[in-house]
């Protein structure tokens, strides 16, 4: 079984524009602060380096899930959320993003929502404890609003498919492994036409600009050399 051990040394980023999906996905970068206080939802992720997100991509395909097309791997931090306040929705995660320091994940072995949901994931190992204190802390304020079920951070790899392909990804996955440092999360909107649109990618334990974050060059290398001196 296939697996991967990489290190981004200047953060992880999410692929370019996709289409429509239940979750956040890539999009093109959006801009700034404009003043907006249409009603408007918005979503929170981890994306993966690319060597990563286009192996998961490729099981994921393999599956059958439709889905793979348009939604790279990723760690929900924040599912589709509602707000009335785009100004304090961008000021409260840039706030957040600030507070955090890079961590490494490590996804590894699979779990499943059946028969709640039909979903085959693979677990997050390390990061778990980090991601969990992220969406409590993101959850807040202008984002604010209660969930039906406790968060629990995983990375999707079959959704909504026949029982036997959701079989077969909880089987075939169960030795997959991968670990990689993060150091930015993104920001992204839910547009009128179903796409999820990028409007800032915060890198951890910095100021950031109106538009795609400024780079903490080395966060990623830290993460990474912190974790392998444990």
């Amino acid at each position: 079984m296939s697996a991967s051990n990489v290190t981004a040394r200047e953060g992880t980023r999410g692929p370019g524009s996709l289409g429509t999906a239940p979750t956040p996905h890539g999009g093109p970068a959006g801009g700034g602060d404009g003043s907006r206080q249409e009603d408007i939802s918005v979503g929170v992720i981890l994306g993966f380096p690319a060597e990563v997100a286009s192996e998961l991509q490729s099981w994921r395909a393999s599956f059958g899930d439709p889905l793979a097309e348009v939604v790279p791997a990723h760690i929900t931090l924040v599912t589709t959320t509602p707000t009335t306040d785009w100004d304090a929705t961008l000021a409260h995660v840039r706030s957040v993003a600030r507070a955090q320091r890079p961590f490494r994940v490590t996804i590894s072995g699979t779990g499943t929502f059946r028969p709640v949901s039909p979903v085959v994931f693979i677990k997050v190992e390390d990061g778990f404890a980090e991601c969990v204190d992220l969406h409590g802390k993101l959850q807040q304020g202008p984002l604010h609003r209660d969930l039906p079920f406790a968060y629990h951070p995983h990375v999707t790899i079959a959704h909504d498919v026949a029982p036997e392909s959701l079989d077969e990804a909880e089987t075939v996955l169960k030795s997959y492994r991968a670990s990689f440092p993060v150091a930015s999360m993104g920001l992204y909107e839910h547009g009128a036409d179903g796409i999820w649109q990028l409007r800032e990618e915060l890198d951890f334990g910095t100021e950031t600009d109106n538009n795609a974050g400024t780079r903490h060059k080395n966060a990623a290398r830290d993460a990474g050399d912190a974790a392998a001196s444990h």
